[in-house]
C-alpha cells in the first residue's frame, strides 16, 4: 500500500469515527431534549398542585381562625 493509499484510509477512518461520534452525540442530545421536556411538565404540574393546595390550606386557616377568637356558646 502506497503512502498516499495509507494516509486516504486514514483520513477514511477519521471521518467515519467522527460521523458514528455525531450520531451518537445526536442521539443523546434528543434523548437528554426529551427527559428536559418531560421534566418541565412535571415541574409545572407540581407547581399547580403546591398554588392548590396554598388556597386549601388558607381556606382551611381562614375558616379555623373565626371560631377559635369567639368564647364557646355556653359562656
Amino acid at each position: 500500500m502506497s503512502s498516499s493509499d495509507q494516509s486516504n484510509q486514514d483520513l477514511s477512518d477519521r471521518i467515519d469515527a467522527l460521523e458514528m461520534r455525531l450520531t451518537f452525540q445526536d442521539d443523546t442530545i434528543e434523548t437528554l431534549n426529551q427527559t428536559i421536556t418531560a421534566q418541565w411538565r412535571e415541574i409545572d404540574a407540581l407547581k399547580r398542585q403546591i398554588a392548590l393546595l396554598i388556597e386549601r390550606l388558607a381556606d382551611v386557616q381562614g375558616n379555623t381562625e373565626g371560631p377559635r377568637h369567639e368564647p364557646p356558646p355556653h359562656y
